[in-house]
């Protein structure tokens, strides 16, 4: 766990569940192998890399660079490590390799990455790590789960928020639902780099500096009986400090209301009044009512209204209500048209303005059909499809040998998506002549970088026919070195520069690239001479078959 004074500092210590025991079984087996087959400084690339966008779309948000960076720098293996693998390894294990692994560090790996908050595709290397062949194999597992997550958690965020819109506030409200508490913090982090607004989560606000947000649950409400429970009724005036009765003054508010609307008051709660005027009292600046515990036309916003009003009388100005429950379309269409003629009513202007936030197992698909409804919602608070990502649990990224002692590697496969491409490479992201991206193209690391306003044959690469060429209008470099020689030797990127980086890479993509359904595939290309290198390597690793 990490101390007080390292959680003050924003996030910047690596959680100390993050260590070189965070791991499989097989990469210490494979290791002692390499090391008995004197392997140990083969030199060696491998590619982290997924096949698949998430969710049935056509993009990932990269996410989790920040946290690698952090294990590389922390790599070590303790005593108690070293301890604990001698009682989980074969008492056959030599223990020369352990006085080997206590010495293992990553000063000579060197690691290729994308920017942190980048619009990615798959086949493209998210990570290029390179370095002697026990200590890249070793950090494996360790990487994918740093990426695996935080990507597929950015990109579900980055989802939501274009669902959603820019004039429509996004909290994260899952941790009571997320696969533990590291899910959850992890979650809060990734959902904030994604496009969310905030978190109902305090830990994550005090570590990453997320702004949080909440406002009480149902058991509040119904923690009172009657208005007889309310023992503090008065509030003091904001400006001249004279204490009123404020329960007196929201029951008045309530009679008048009900007449101007023509609405009963015997049928609003009274109980519920007495916990809205308590908590009003509690939070005369911050007043955000739950108002569907009983019923939200015929109880919740009467009561809630009656207690708003209430307050602006004392100079203070309610924030608005949060709807958990019921038809969220027509409830926030009669919440807006009731605060709309109230305000008008009782001459406050800003009534009219109150927030409205909506919750209740929000996903994609709701905020969709709500748009097409008209609501009147001003916040989402969304949780368990958001931190469990429960439209796809996993993103699937994997980490494959590319390249060994300057020979390349392929992966054959029946299954074509899963060959891989071999040899050190480069990715570049070329771009048309209206701004948006055309293609990702990969090259042999040999190769000249792509020159703006020269023709580039980009090929698929496993299917001949489909090839084209492209004049790009701009290209960019996608891989920068952020780790050599033992040291972080590019700036990593904030929670901040991430989430503003996530806007800045989606604004580069086709509207049909984006959208919900049916979005157009982006293409991932590689060049002629790569294409040749690939199939070639193919062909001389492919076994010849006999037929009889």
């Amino acid at each position: 766990m990490l101390h007080d004074e390292e959680r003050l500092s924003g996030g910047t210590e690596q959680n100390g569940v993050v260590q070189p025991l965070l791991t499989d079984l097989y990469q210490i087996t494979m290791a002692y192998a390499y090391w008995k087959c004197g392997k140990m400084n083969d030199y060696v690339t491998f590619d982290l890399f997924f096949r698949k966008n998430p969710f049935r779309g056509e993009f990932t948000i990269f996410a989790g660079l920040g946290e690698c960076l952090k294990f590389l720098e922390k790599f070590k293996y303790s005593e108690s490590d070293i301890e604990y693998l001698k009682t989980a390894m074969p008492v056959s294990i030599e223990p020369e390799f352990y006085v080997y692994l206590r010495s293992l560090t990553p000063k000579d790996v060197t690691l290729h990455a994308i920017e942190e908050g980048s619009v990615v595709f798959p086949r493209v290397p998210l990570l290029r790590v390179e370095g002697p062949l026990i200590m890249v194999q070793l950090l494996e597992t360790t990487l994918l789960t740093l990426v695996n997550y935080a990507s597929l958690m950015a990109t579900n965020a980055a989802r939501f928020r274009m669902v959603a819109g820019n004039n429509v506030s996004l909290l994260e409200f899952g941790l009571r639902r997320a696969q533990g508490p590291d899910g959850g913090l992890s979650a809060s982090k990734y959902a904030y780099i994604g496009g969310f607004d905030g978190t109902s989560n305090i830990l994550a606000g005090k570590l990453f500096n997320i702004p949080v947000r909440g406002t009480h649950a149902h058991a509040y409400i119904n923690s009172f009986a009657g208005i007889d429970e309310l023992k503090l009724k008065f509030l003091a005036h904001k400006e001249t400090g004279k204490e009123f009765d404020l329960l007196k003054l929201a029951c008045e508010y309530r009679d008048a209301i009900a007449l101007a609307l023509g609405s009963r008051v015997m049928e609003a709660s009274d109980s519920e009044l007495a916990a809205l005027v308590g908590f009003a009292i509690a939070f005369p600046d911050g007043f955000m009512a739950l108002v569907d515990t009983y019923d939200v036309k015929r109880s919740g916003l009467l009561n809630f209204s009656a207690v708003a009003l209430a307050l602006s009388d004392l100079g203070y100005r309610a924030v608005g209500i949060r709807i958990d429950s019921g038809d969220l379309a027509y409830l926030s269409q009669a919440a807006r048209e009731m605060f709309q003629i109230l305000g008008e009513k009782f001459n406050v202007p800003w009534f009219s303005q109150l927030t409205i936030v909506a919750s209740n197992d929000i996903n994609e698909e709701t905020i969709m059909s709500l748009n097409e409804q008209d609501h009147q919602i001003d916040c989402f608070g969304v949780g368990t499809h958001l931190v469990t990502c429960q439209r796809q649990p996993a993103l699937g990224c994997v980490y494959k040998m590319v390249e060994i002692n300057d020979q390349p590697r392929i992966k054959l496969s029946q299954e074509v998506d899963k060959v891989t491409i071999p040899g050190r490479k480069n990715a570049y992201r070329l771009y048309g002549a209206d701004g948006h991206a055309l293609v990702d193209l990969l090259q042999r690391s040999s190769e000249p970088v792509p020159q703006v306003g020269q023709r580039v044959l980009c090929r698929h690469p496993f299917q001949e026919s489909k090839r084209a060429y492209v004049i790009p209008t701009a290209v960019e470099t996608l891989h920068k070195v952020y780790w050599k020689e033992g040291k972080v030797v590019e700036p990593v990127a904030t929670l901040q520069d991430a989430r503003k980086r996530v806007k800045e890479s989606l604004k580069t993509l086709r509207t049909d690239h984006k959208r919900s359904l049916n979005p157009t595939p982006y293409k991932v290309a590689v060049s002629d001479d790569l294409y040749t290198f690939i199939h070639d390597l193919w062909v001389q690793n492919a076994p010849i078959g006999e037929l009889s």
